[in-house]
């Protein structure tokens, strides 16, 4: 296996757990969590690094907004040795007592994308691997960082908001709103591999707060302190999980 046509990653380049942040340059921000790491290819919207972190090789490599880019780098880097995908990303609350600045770890994601569509059934389930799961369950446990875990909602349309369909979701339970875990769990599960996500809060559909909303005196493109805290929180709770999986492996 060559190197790859959107990631331009190769055999090699990637270690058998990989970050899965949105933003490219939220790629390197995580990468400064390792114990060291390198740059090892920067191509549209995917941004990858590999080291180490306490001996364990780990990479991260930034997917971009919404499921068919996700789905673009978890089908790359699967095919040059990817194994356990961990998103580390954002969300849009749908519980009024999810405040900004919690962190979500998803069990499990309601298919309100297209893109999962053109692999599977509708009835076939988006699910998180229990093992990833239990891990930064307990990893968040370890490092005495507060978690909700639950069912999330992936969709593709960030600007279409249906306020009568966010109150269903919300009325069943259903946590939050991004835009690639989908995809990332239903790519994982049929390729036998392992997929998890950890999710910063940084809106609430509930009580109408929204991401990117600037109050007076921020700077435009500076996130929520609330955010950027709960951003560093969910990077250290995903390494320590990784931690955790391979010494269980």
């Amino acid at each position: 296996m060559g190197i790859q046509p959107h990631i331009m990653c190769g055999p090699g380049d990637i270690a058998k757990y990989v970050l899965l942040p949105g933003d490219p340059k939220r790629a390197e921000k995580i990468a400064k969590f390792f114990d060291e790491y390198r740059l090892v290819a920067e191509y549209r919207q995917y941004v990858t690094f590999t080291g180490t972190y306490k001996g364990i090789p780990v990479s991260v490599t930034s997917t971009g907004i919404g499921c068919p880019a996700a789905a673009i780098a978890v089908e790359e880097l699967a095919k040059i040795g990817a194994k356990c995908f961990i998103r580390v990303g954002t969300t849009g609350a749908m519980q009024p007592d999810i405040d900004i600045g919690n962190i979500i770890v998803a069990t499990a994601a309601v298919r309100a994308d297209g893109t999962t569509r053109a692999y599977v059934p509708p009835e076939y389930p988006a699910v998180a691997s229990a093992e990833v799961v239990n891990s930064l369950l307990k990893a968040a446990n370890n490092l005495d960082v507060e978690i909700r875990s639950g069912v999330i909602l992936t969709g593709d349309a960030f600007y279409a908001e249906d306020q009568e369909a966010i109150k269903l979701w919300s009325s069943l339970g259903v946590l939050s709103v991004e835009m690639e875990a989908s995809v990332i769990f239903v790519l994982s599960q049929i390729k036998g591999l392992k997929a998890g996500a950890i999710l910063a809060v940084d809106g609430n559909l509930i009580k109408g707060t929204k991401k990117g909303e600037f109050k007076k005196g921020e700077k435009k493109g500076e996130l929520d302190p609330r955010v950027q805290k709960a951003i560093e929180l969910e990077t250290r709770v995903a390494l320590e999980a990784i931690r955790i999986l391979e010494e269980g492996s």
